[in-house]
Formats: C-alpha cells, structure tokens, sequence
C-alpha cells in the first residue's frame, strides 16, 4: 500500500495549479449526433508545479532524495504549510486553494482524496556556486481502494 511521504519543508517561490477535468468522452455517429458521457463525479488530474529559486545545493539534495524515495516505492506526496501550501493566503474563500493542495487532516490527499505523485523527475538549473533553482511537477490520481 501507498504512503505518504512529506516534501521536505522548503518554501517554494511560485507555484502553478489546475484543478483537473472531470472524466468524459464525447462520441459522434455518423448522422452528427453527439452524446457526452462523464464517467464520474470526481475530478482527475490536477497538476500542480513548484518552482525553488536560488536554493542552497544542501535543499536541492533533499527534494532529489524525496524524489527518489517517492518513486523507489511508488508512493505519493504529502504536501503541508510548510512547503507545498506555504504561502497561500485566502482565508475569504474558506482555504479553498489550500484545501484543493493538502486536506487539513494531514493525510497527505488533497480534499477530492487524490493523491499528489511526481509527473517527472525535478529539473535541476545551477545558478551560481552553491546555488540552484529547482522546478517540480506533480499530477493528483485518484488510486483504486
């Protein structure tokens, strides 16, 4: 069974989400009748991209590790304050933002009860001696029970 493993506590510098689509197909017949099938009630695969600037070489190390312990395991990511959600302020909309990234239970799924699993290896740039920024992508599944 899968289990969370948490992102190391660094504070990201910019931050991309989207939500994710609700699984469906669209069929057309040859008279040009078309019919919308959804196949569920929940949304899949959201993506979510974080992006450290000038890092220290020390922190590029543990998001690598992470990386490497997640996928040796095919586990997934917890996200926290301290790092994935960190920064976020929209306490007005009830933490909706926040929620969509990590649930307040700290489960490590989102607040659809996705999980957050890396969608590539994290993508290294030296900046200067001892400095590097670093840029992540995730996709939120829905795992079978």
């Amino acid at each position: 069974m899968a289990t969370a493993r948490a992102f190391p506590s660094i504070k990201p510098t910019s931050r991309s989400y989207t939500p994710g689509k609700y699984p469906s197909t669209n069929f057309e017949s040859l008279d040009g009748t078309k019919t919308h099938l959804r196949y569920g009630n929940q949304r899949v695969n959201a993506t979510l991209s974080l992006s450290f600037s000038n890092i220290s070489d020390s922190a590029v190390g543990f998001i690598l590790a992470h990386y490497d312990d997640v996928m040796a395991d095919y586990d997934y990511v917890k996200f926290t304050s301290d790092n994935g959600t960190a920064g976020i302020v929209d306490p007005d909309s009830g933490n909706f933002l926040t929620k969509e990234i990590a649930r307040e239970d700290g489960s490590g799924l989102t607040e659809k009860g996705l999980k957050w699993r890396y969608s590539g290896p994290p993508s290294v740039t030296s900046t200067f001696k001892g400095m590097s920024n670093v840029s992540c992508s995730f996709v939120a599944c829905l795992d079978a029970p």
